[in-house]
């Protein structure tokens, strides 16, 4: 048992995982257990505190990597602990940052389906285990992809830069709901009620032309299923972020899902001034470029290490992200707040 414990999973030992799993159920058994665990509204107040907590665990972990990573890894395999650290912080960033945009996205989702506040809580909560799950086999294949074939980082560098390009261009586009493909298929193939019926995502009642009690999928169902797929989407974008940054496994996948465990939180604290976000794309769409550049100019303007200093990176990261925070609130400093 002791030595399953000490060995490796991905050149990390495998209680470290272990570690990290048993907290990241822990804060999921008591957002849904014991915080959430009847349907109710949530408000923006306590969404702000519950954002906060989430942001500052997330940053305390980066310290826990920066303690485990020089004292509990193999000696001489891996990074050293200022450095994992500073690359958890960097990635943990650009994906909270990431996760803000996804935010948008699912807010008008449950704008066209009509959901009431007290009914999203349970979509989101659904919608962060898929993603939990799929972040996981998804980085999992990205890792052994670039285990294998190192010059695929620049296949992802060269991605985020036509991204961060077309993020800039498409930036006032807004999705079409009422249009996508999924939505299309799923109402003409399956039995899709008109109406919500509670928090229920499917219910059984009789078929209008056969009259014999049939499933039928709700609305609420239609929206976590495109809430699952905007995701798939934006992990597009933001895997291949966090590889650019580092390819270590461990900060990769962790600092995605410490990320991620608070979107459910930033999203009841964002969904109510959306607007005053605006120009925050722009933003994003520089930082996914600068991500993607960094990987093509480090050998030449850093050729004794042929990387980029990660401490550089997350200072260029973080005063990125600022100026468009500051941009968007100062330019929409006098705008009215958008009708829920």
């Amino acid at each position: 048992m002791f030595e399953f414990l000490t060995g490796t999973f991905l050149a990390t030992p495998v209680w470290m995982w272990l570690v990290f799993i048993a907290v990241v159920g822990l804060l999921l058994v008591l957002d849904l257990g014991v915080l959430h665990r009847e349907a109710r509204e949530i408000e923006v107040k306590e969404s702000l505190v519950l954002s906060a907590i989430y942001i500052s665990l997330g940053l305390a972990f980066g310290f826990w990597v920066w303690w485990s990573f020089d004292n509990l890894k193999p000696e001489g395999v891996g990074l050293a602990g200022a450095e994992a650290a500073t690359l958890y912080w960097t990635g943990f960033i650009v994906e909270k940052t990431l996760a803000m945009d996804n935010v948008f996205v699912i807010a008008m989702i449950f704008t066209y389906f009509a959901v009431p506040r007290i009914y999203q809580h349970r979509v989101l909560f659904w919608g962060i285990l898929g993603v939990i799950v799929l972040r996981a086999i998804m980085i999992g294949l990205g890792a052994t992809i670039v285990a294998q074939f190192s010059w695929v980082l620049y296949i992802f560098a060269a991605f985020l830069i036509f991204t961060g390009i077309k993020m800039w261009v498409m930036a006032d586009a807004k999705p079409d709901i009422a249009s996508n493909p999924l939505l299309t298929f799923m109402r003409r193939r399956f039995n899709v009620t008109d109406d919500l019926h509670g928090e229920k995502f499917w219910v059984k009642k009789p078929h209008p032309q056969s009259g014999k009690a049939t499933w039928f999928m709700t609305p609420l169902f239609l929206a976590l299923v495109l809430v699952e797929v905007a995701d798939v989407i934006f992990a597009v974008d933001s895997v291949p972020a966090i590889f650019a940054i580092t390819t270590d496994p461990f900060i990769v996948y962790t600092s995605n899902i410490f990320a991620i465990l608070g979107l459910r939180a930033l999203y009841f604290a964002l969904a109510a001034m959306v607007h005053r976000f605006h120009y925050l794309k722009y933003a994003l769409s520089v930082l996914l470029v600068f991500i993607g550049s960094k990987i093509f100019v480090a050998d030449l303007v850093f050729p004794e290490t042929g990387k980029f200093p990660p401490a550089l990176s997350l200072s260029i990261t973080f005063v990125i992200l600022a100026a468009g925070i500051a941009w968007s609130l100062w330019k929409t400093r006098g705008d009215a707040a958008v009708a829920k």
